[in-house]
C-alpha cells in the first residue's frame, strides 16, 4: 500500500508541477500570461438515423467558448487535408498582449508553434492501447485479429501507433504510416497481469499530445481497471484539454462491472468519442469497423480563442446555421481547461 501512495504523490507531482508555479506567480504579485494553444475540435454530424451528413461547409458550423463567438482557423472533411482560413499572424496582431496564441497542438504541449503552423495534414494520428492484462485469457486471439483488421481498414492518411497494457504499457509501435510495423507489434502482445487502464491511457494521451493535427485514442478493454492509481475523472480531463477523442470498446467481462461502464460512457462522451459493449468477437469487428467509419466521417474544426479571463474550465458549444441544418445532431468535446504552462515575471506596473 505505501508504494502505491507513492506513486500516486509522484504520478501527481509530475502531472501538476507548473501548478505551483502558478500559486508562486500570484504570490509575488506578478503579472501571469497564459498560453491559450489552437483549439481542435473532431465533430460528427448525424442525422436521426445515425447516417452521416457530409459535405457541410466552414459557414455551416458556429463555435462559442463561455458564450463568446469564435473565427474558425481551419477546416477539414474526412481524410482531407485542413484549410487554413485564417492568417495566424493577423491574428496574433489583433489578440490581447496577455493571451497568446500559439501552436495546434495540445494544451500545454512542446510543440514548436512555427512548425505546427506550417504544417496542416491529412488524416488523423490514431492511438490503438490494447488490454493484455489477466482479463484477455479468453478471446485473445479473436481480438488481435478485430485489431489487425482494423489497422488495415484505416485511410492510407491515416498514421497509426499501437500500445497494450496490463500493469504497465509497453509501446509497441510508434506513431508511423507503416503498416507492416503495427500489425507486427498486434501479433507480438502476449497476456499479462492486473489491469491498470486508466494510468496506461493517461500516458497514452500525453505521447498523442505531443504531436500535432488530429489525434484519437482507441482502447479495447476486456475488464475493469484493478490496479491504477490515477483517477479517470482526471484521464477525462486531460483528453478534453488536450483535443483528443477517446473510443472504447469493451468485451462483456466489463460489463460485469457497473461502474466500469458508466466511466467509459462519460469519458467517451466528455471528448467527442464512443463507447462500444461487445458480446462477441463478431460484435467487436464491427465495433472496429463503426469507428473507422466515424474517423472517415469527422469534420476537424479549429480555432483561436478570443482573450477570455476564465483559466478554469471553458465550455465549447458547436451548433450547426440554418433552420434546415439545426435537426441534424452534432458530437464533440465539451470543452477544456487551459494549461498555466508559461509564465512572466513582469512587476505589478505592468512593464511587458
Amino acid at each position: 500500500m505505501v508504494a502505491r501512495y507513492v506513486s500516486v504523490l509522484l504520478v501527481f507531482v509530475t502531472l501538476f508541477s507548473t501548478s505551483g508555479s502558478h500559486f508562486a506567480a500570484q504570490e509575488n504579485d506578478a503579472h501571469i500570461r497564459v498560453v491559450v494553444n489552437l483549439v481542435q475540435l473532431n465533430v460528427a454530424v448525424t442525422d436521426n438515423k445515425g447516417n452521416y451528413i457530409t459535405g457541410l461547409k466552414p459557414q455551416d458550423f458556429s463555435i462559442t467558448e463561455d458564450g463568446i463567438h469564435e473565427s474558425m482557423a481551419t477546416f477539414a472533411e474526412g481524410n482531407e487535408s485542413e484549410r487554413r482560413l485564417v492568417d495566424p499572424s493577423e491574428l496574433a496582431k489583433s489578440s490581447d498582449k496577455t493571451f497568446a496564441s500559439e501552436s495546434d497542438a495540445a494544451q500545454g504541449s512542446s510543440s514548436n508553434s512555427s512548425q505546427s503552423l506550417g504544417t496542416l495534414v491529412a488524416g488523423a494520428n490514431v492511438f490503438i492501447l490494447f488490454d493484455t492484462s489477466n482479463y484477455m485469457y479468453r478471446g485473445f486471439v479473436f481480438a488481435q485479429d478485430a485489431i489487425a483488421d482494423f489497422v488495415r481498414s484505416l485511410e492510407s492518411a491515416n498514421r497509426i501507433a499501437f500500445y497494450s497494457y496490463s500493469r504497465d504499457l509497453s509501446r509497441g509501435a510508434a506513431l508511423t504510416s507503416d503498416r507492416a510495423k503495427v500489425l507486427h507489434a498486434v501479433r507480438t502482445t502476449v497476456a499479462g497481469d492486473e489491469a491498470a487502464l486508466y494510468n496506461t491511457l493517461l500516458l497514452t494521451l500525453k505521447d498523442a499530445a505531443q504531436f500535432p493535427g488530429r489525434r484519437v485514442v482507441v482502447v479495447f478493454s476486456n475488464g475493469p481497471d484493478n490496479f491504477s492509481v490515477v483517477p479517470p475523472e482526471d484521464v477525462a480531463e486531460l483528453a478534453q484539454s488536450a483535443g483528443v477523442s477517446i473510443y472504447m470498446i469493451s468485451t462483456r467481462e466489463a460489463q460485469l462491472e457497473p461502474v466500469s461502464t458508466a466511466v467509459f460512457e462519460r469519458m467517451t462522451a466528455a471528448t467527442g468519442g464512443k463507447a462500444y459493449f461487445s458480446k462477441s468477437w463478431r460484435d467487436e469487428k464491427r465495433a472496429f469497423a463503426s469507428i473507422q467509419d466515424d474517423l472517415a466521417h469527422l469534420y476537424y474544426l479549429s480555432y483561436y480563442p478570443q482573450a477570455n479571463m476564465n483559466r478554469g474550465w471553458r465550455n465549447i458549444t458547436v451548433k450547426l446555421v440554418g433552420s434546415k441544418l439545426k435537426k441534424y445532431h452534432v458530437r464533440t468535446r465539451n470543452g477544456y481547461r487551459p494549461q498555466p504552462n508559461r509564465f512572466t515575471a513582469d512587476t505589478a506596473s505592468g512593464t511587458q
